[in-house]
């Protein structure tokens, strides 16, 4: 395949032959991928008859900078180089397939002696795979049932010929169970393993009406025999199988290597259910939500949608059950069945899409409530006069009053605004002083705010006790803006809350979720802190072990914490390592002065 570029004045250059197309925007970026059975007509389309586009067709095109075409022997070809181009690069005026699960499958592995297990990687090298089941019951199911009628291994012993010739492993617990025939020692053949392999094979392709039949004559051959024994153990299969096959959703057996696809369509998001039938059986159920860009029409939709699911769960049908009757859709048929099995299986599908629908939407609207509900039971419990929307929350940190800093942490409607935290260096405090270094924080942030005539936050928080609340009440006050803002602090062990002037604190439920907001909050706020101080510690440290080395500059130091990454790092390198950084005189220096200070 060969692409050709064109610019948007040239459109009526490109070819009459089905391809793909891609639109870039000025910056290089594929913005739009599409295909044609005819390519001339369709980009052509785009740049004609503008008035008859939608608001969003029209922004598209004022973004085209230059076009891109790829032309290709058929329009399903097209239709699967188009999918595969969208995947790759997630166009911005493309649907969205918020499908982007990964389901298991199992693995029949390409050895002498075969395993069979469950995996979410795909390496068509490693073997033959199954699946992939969109429930993990379902597919556990079969796998008990292979276990229950085989025994196959699950060792990772190398099983050469000539390795169970020379003796080179023992059988395990698996075989001492009943697990495993111990093919490791030869006491199992290459040509009965392979037999239970190829049994199990049809087993998971659904085969299992023929492998019932010839368990029914393996028992009544071996009863002939007057060998009930053997006759048992295949009653046994025989049933195992058949209570398996209750469990199956079965529907009409006639039913055969068909897809159903269904849809509630909405201009912007759209839901849909894709059942996989095989041998009378559901395999496949998957519900997922569409987002469309251009205000895409249902045969648009499936055309991006079916062959996706189709390479995803390798399926092959082309004809598929649908609720709505659609245009052409390439290379599938699409067909609207009214009465009949066919219709029950499409009112299914079409049942679990409206589910999903409910479900998804009543997500969003939870989600679209909960800071509103959080934060208003916050006012409540809290006696505010206002929502707390915005609210700032104080810790500083020090560990024998080396480095003290402290942190500020600011939420939005519930919710971390980073950009607004604020970290600080305590500079008129000596010491390891808590309620000092508070009252330095509160007394910063605020007149900077007031400075600036920046808004002053809704609630304050303050990590620590009534000392804490105390110093931020006393900045507060010489700010003049105490009684304008509320504050609380939050003690650790009890997780009481103090108002100022209060002698007894304020128990919220542990269940709240307005005192797991203040929790959130009061965590954030000591993280932020402790990353800040551990960080100005490891600088430190850092710089005054290479500060005690003379002759060595800043200039080198930087050199050396660059490379490195730290100080013992340095000391653990040869002396040919720091050479090839700062040249042999000096990295005889450190080398020595390390080694020096180690013998010491």
């Amino acid at each position: 395949m060969q692409f050709y570029r064109y610019d948007t004045k040239d459109y009526l250059s490109v070819p009459e032959q089905p391809g793909v197309y891609k639109y870039f925007n000025n910056t290089g970026d594929i913005i739009y991928v599409g295909k044609a059975k005819n390519l001339k007509k369709r980009v052509s389309s785009y740049f004609t008859n503008t008035n008859q586009h939608n608001r969003k067709t029209e922004r598209l095109v004022k973004e085209i900078n230059f076009i891109e075409v790829t032309i290709v022997n058929s329009e399903f070809d097209a239709l699967l180089l188009e999918n595969g181009l969208i995947k790759e690069n997630q166009p911005k005026y493309n649907i969205l397939l918020k499908d982007d699960k990964t389901f298991p499958s199992i693995l029949i592995t390409n050895e002498r002696f075969p395993k069979i297990y469950s995996t979410r990687r795909i390496i068509p090298e490693h073997g033959e795979y199954f699946g992939p089941y969109t429930s993990v019951k379902a597919m556990n199911n079969v796998l008990d049932l292979l276990r229950k009628l085989y025994k196959v291994r699950t060792c990772n012993l190398h099983l050469t010929e000539n390795n169970i010739t020379k003796s080179k492993f023992k059988v395990c617990l698996e075989y001492h169970i009943g697990n495993c025939k111990g093919p490791c020692e030869g006491l199992q053949t290459e040509e009965n393993y392979l037999s239970d392999i190829e049994l199990a094979r049809q087993i998971i392709k659904g085969n299992i009406s023929k492998i019932k039949n010839e368990y029914k004559d393996q028992m009544s051959a071996a009863a002939a025999a007057l060998n009930f024994e053997s006759a048992q153990v295949y009653k046994d299969k025989l049933e195992t199988l058949e209570r398996f096959q209750t469990k199956s959703t079965i529907v009409n057996p006639s039913i055969t290597n068909t897809d159903v696809i269904t849809i509630i369509y909405e201009t912007s998001f759209s839901y849909i259910n894709y059942m996989k039938i095989e041998q009378g059986t559901i395999k496949v159920s998957d519900t997922f939500e569409v987002r469309t860009k251009l205000e895409e029409s249902i045969e648009e939709i499936f055309e991006y949608v079916i062959p996706s699911m189709q390479t995803k769960f390798r399926s092959s049908a082309s004809n598929l059950l649908t609720n709505v009757l659609t245009g052409e859709v390439s290379a599938y048929e699409l067909i609207a069945p009214q009465i009949g099995d066919k219709r029950k299986l499409v009112d299914l599908s079409y049942k679990n899409a409206q589910y999903f629908k409910r479900e998804v939407e009543e997500k969003k609207r939870l989600a679209s409530e909960k800071p509103d509900r959080i934060l208003s039971t916050l006012q409540s419990d809290l006696k505010l006069k206002s929502l707390p929307v915005h609210i700032e929350c104080f810790d500083n940190s020090n560990i024998q009053g080396t480095n003290p800093v402290a942190s500020m942490v600011c939420f939005r409607n519930g919710k971390p605004a980073k950009k607004d935290y604020r970290k600080f260096k305590i500079k008129t405090v000596e010491g390891p002083d808590d309620f000092g270094s508070m009252r330095e924080i509160v007394f910063r942030r605020y007149s900077r705010l007031l400075r600036e005539d920046q808004p002053l936050p809704d609630l304050i928080v303050i990590d620590g006790g009534k000392g804490q609340l105390s110093a931020a009440v006393d900045s507060l006050k010489e700010l003049s803006i105490y009684g304008r803002i509320p504050i609380i602090g939050i003690a650790k062990r009890l997780e009481e809350l103090y108002f100022p002037g209060d002698t007894l604190p304020l128990f919220i439920s542990k269940k709240s979720e307005s005192l797991k907001l203040i929790q959130q909050l009061r965590d954030e706020a000591h993280r932020f802190a402790i990353t800040f101080h551990r960080n100005l510690r490891s600088k430190s440290a850092n710089v005054s072990a290479l500060d005690e080395i003379p002759g060595i500059g800043m200039k080198l130091r930087t050199r050396l914490l660059t490379e490195f990454g730290s100080v013992s790092n340095i000391k653990k390198a040869n002396i040919t390592a720091i050479t090839a950084i700062i040249g042999l005189a000096k990295a005889e220096i450190v080398h020595s002065h390390f080694n020096k200070k180690n013998r010491d």
